[in-house]
């Protein structure tokens, strides 16, 4: 009788072990980050981010094609840009404000990376007929911008604003590019090598920006090595 009731009871603390190492592995697997990022699209997005003339767009969203000029004088387009991942924002180099705060997480991102040649970064300016190409160089020198890591843009003032509104999705104000029209964002936009976007981040955010970080190692990994 009591071979019975200790193989009993033994069977009994078996299957509790099981239902408790089945259970932490289902956690696990819940809980776990994805290793994957998303993919966005217009109608995924805040509506107020997405500019009325692609509102209701279909199919996958892809960056368009470019042409500014870099801090070092030359043009600059998608196709100086390869297969590799972006990290876009957009400031300028007299703020006083968000700026300042988004060029200091920009070199962040790029010291954690300082050897990745599968990453870009670019920084557009939004007040193009101020930041020249001398400006941008200056600024770029000033902040240990690595030319074949990170480069700044200026160029059509139009071009750049529409890549804001209509491509990254980086403002939420509407307008035309125009004298009048201004675009001031803390946003830092990451896009992979087919030109979808695959993360939106605070850029004056030192918390978001190691999110950013943490989320570029995530986008490596799909990509093979160069």
């Amino acid at each position: 009788m009591d071979q019975v009731r200790n193989r009993s009871l033994g069977l009994r603390s078996a299957l509790f072990l099981l239902i408790v190492v089945v259970g932490i592995a289902i956690g696990y697997f819940i809980i776990k980050p994805s290793d994957t990022l998303p993919i966005y699209h217009p109608n995924q997005l805040d509506q107020r981010l997405v500019d009325p003339a692609i509102k209701g767009a279909k199919g996958e969203h892809h960056i368009r094609d470019f042409d500014l000029i870099d801090q070092f004088g030359g043009h600059f387009t998608l196709n100086d840009v390869g297969e590799r991942i972006i990290v876009a924002d957009f400031f300028f180099t007299t703020c006083p404000t968000i700026c300042p705060k988004m060029t200091v997480q920009m070199e962040r991102v790029q010291e954690a990376y300082r050897d990745e040649d599968r990453l870009l970064l670019l920084s557009h300016s939004v007040t193009p007929e101020m930041d020249s190409v001398p400006v941008l160089a200056t600024y770029a020198e000033l902040h240990r911008a690595d030319p074949k890591r990170w480069r700044f843009l200026t160029g059509d003032r139009k071009q750049i604003y529409m890549l804001a509104r209509q491509s990254y999705f980086a403002a939420m104000d509407e307008g035309d590019g125009g004298p009048d029209d201004f675009v001031h964002t803390e946003n830092f936009v990451l896009v992979d090598p087919l030109r979808r976007i695959r993360g939106f981040y605070d850029g004056t955010s030192p918390t978001d920006v190691d999110r950013l970080i943490r989320d570029i190692g995530t986008l490596l990994k799909e990509q093979k090595p160069t």
